[in-house]
């Protein structure tokens, strides 16, 4: 079963921010999937800021390369939360 993308459903980054998700877009020039997001939570060394982002929809889907981040929890960059982690 391959992974989909929820909209509206709040996702955790492996570095601990959260992602809620906007829309999926489509990258006028070359026709690639973007996952929009609104990410929160960045209180943290992830590297990002509160905001609304935009990332490839592969990247956004695919599991963390645990070569280069071998203390990672996570076995997907983004995992989906359960309605009570989101809200909680």
């Amino acid at each position: 079963m391959s992974r989909q993308i929820q909209i509206g459903s709040v996702y955790r980054h492996f570095k601990g921010f959260t992602a809620k998700i906007i829309t999926i877009a489509t990258h006028t020039e070359t026709g690639e999937k973007l996952v929009i997001y609104e990410c929160t939570g960045t209180g943290n060394d992830s590297g990002h800021k509160n905001g609304i982002y935009a990332r490839p929809l592969e990247m956004f889907l695919s599991e963390v390369d645990h070569n280069k981040y071998p203390e990672a929890e996570q076995k997907y960059r983004f995992e989906l939360l359960k309605e009570r982690e989101a809200n909680g």
